[in-house]
């Protein structure tokens, strides 16, 4: 598996090996070790989601309060989308940039992001289907979001794809607005947040 951290601090992609014959296709799309010597600790499993959407489908920016917020390993499994991590710790030298992985059934890569960081996708086909791994449970009280087509992080959504957002999502404020209602995770709050996980193991 190779790993590469991306321009989003405490975020990685990862791309399995694939080993195929005239039976399929075989890869490991998660290893425990592999993730813990990235990121500095083990991912604590606690729920697995799984989303389908058709062609436009805009999930996201979604992110919960730290602590404990929500570390994500997510993967496409059928489809393909572009997924994006946001940084929106307020006060982290890289506060409001984004990077962007397409994830997709051919290629089959994950990407990780740490707790405190914004995350959306964009299905580009039909029946795009996200399988995901999360840290925490949902928890409706911690949860909040940004508008995806915020112009002040102006993400480079595919122009040939018409977005579609939910109610929720389409309502959800700007960078910007978020920051004004103390919405946004704190950078110092994340840091220590991510020593203890290390410290922990």
């Amino acid at each position: 598996m190779q790993i590469r951290e991306l321009s989003v601090p405490d975020a990685f992609a990862l791309t399995p090996r694939q080993f195929g014959d005239d039976r399929g296709t075989f890869l490991e799309w998660y290893r425990h070790e592999a993730l813990a010597e990235a990121v500095g600790h083990r991912l604590n499993l606690a729920q697995a989601n799984c989303s389908i959407s058709r062609r436009g489908t805009v999930r996201g920016i979604h992110f919960a309060d730290v602590p404990p917020s929500q570390a994500k390993y997510v993967t496409c499994v059928r489809g393909a989308v572009l997924d994006v991590i946001v940084d929106i710790r307020e006060g982290s030298p890289a506060f409001g940039t984004w990077d962007a992985v397409r994830l997709d059934d051919q290629e089959r890569a994950a990407v990780y992001l740490s707790e405190g960081l914004g995350h959306a996708f964009l299905a580009l086909t039909d029946d795009a289907t996200v399988v995901y791994l999360c840290s925490e449970v949902y928890a409706p009280t911690r949860e909040h979001g940004l508008h995806p087509m915020d112009p002040e992080l102006a993400i480079a959504w595919p122009e040939d794809v018409e977005p579609v957002l939910s109610a929720k999502d389409a309502q959800a404020p700007t960078l910007a607005q978020a920051r004004e209602q103390g919405l946004l995770p704190k950078w110092s709050d994340c840091s220590a947040f991510y020593r203890a996980l290390r410290a922990a193991g």
